[in-house]
């Protein structure tokens, strides 16, 4: 669900030691995982994947409108010997499917949400021309990010994901207790982050994550200032 991308916390004491975290984008970033400080569910409380729930958003574009499905889905997929949660995200332009991801995300035992990777395709006239932005950790060195802190705080700045040239998107904790309102309805106590990349110049974004819903209610261009919007949730 990199697209909502719907990610890092020192965790210390034995449990999980990370370098390059928050504030640390500089020098080599190798986070040490453990398959045993990782729980079943996740469900912190800006960031829950529950199976069965489905998040939809739409933007207008110049290009039209877009529509992005994001389904919770109820199978797994096991990496660097952690069992993730499959996310199954689809993107339409003008009712045409243009992409079609499954992210794999765990959460450990502190409640940090990991982003293990995706699998990503990109279609023109029903026929995948792309698979640009695939990664998994720990094939071709790449590393699993955090999506979501535990405990997020204004300042934090953190990998969601390391795929050196190819994924190295970032996020920035900027705003806590916003309130904002979306076609589906008024959240409150959101959390603002800013979404940037160090290779990529054109994702620069606000995203706000609700704990009403545990998950994004908007996104917004920093310099465009188009919305993708939450329109629909179902669980």
């Amino acid at each position: 669900m990199k697209r909502l991308k719907l990610l890092v916390l020192p965790v210390i004491l034995g449990i999980l030691f990370i370098t390059g975290c928050a504030g640390e984008v500089e020098g080599p970033y190798n986070p040490t995982i453990n398959p045993d400080d990782f729980v079943e569910n996740i469900n912190n409380q800006y960031y829950s994947l529950i199976p069965g729930t489905t998040f939809i958003y739409q933007s207008e574009t110049e290009e039209g409108i877009e529509r992005n499905e994001v389904v919770v889905t109820d199978e797994t997929r096991e990496v660097l010997g952690v069992t993730t949660i499959v996310i199954w995200d689809r993107v339409w332009l003008n009712n045409e499917l243009i992409e079609e991801t499954y992210d794999w995300y765990a959460q450990d035992k502190e409640g940090n949400v990991w982003y293990f990777g995706e699998d990503s395709k990109e279609y023109e006239n029903g026929k995948v021309v792309s698979t640009e932005g695939s990664w998994e950790a720990g094939v071709d060195g790449a590393k699993p990010g955090i999506i979501m802190k535990s405990h997020p705080k204004v300042g934090d700045s953190y990998r969601q994901e390391y795929y050196q040239g190819e994924a190295e998107d970032m996020a920035d904790v900027v705003i806590l207790g916003e309130t904002i309102t979306v076609p589906y309805g008024i959240f409150e106590n959101c959390l603002k982050t800013r979404d940037w990349s160090q290779i990529e110049n054109n994702l620069n974004e606000y995203k706000y994550y609700s704990p009403e819903i545990g998950g994004v209610v908007l996104e917004v261009g920093v310099n465009s200032g188009e919305r993708n919007e939450l329109i629909d949730y179902k669980k």
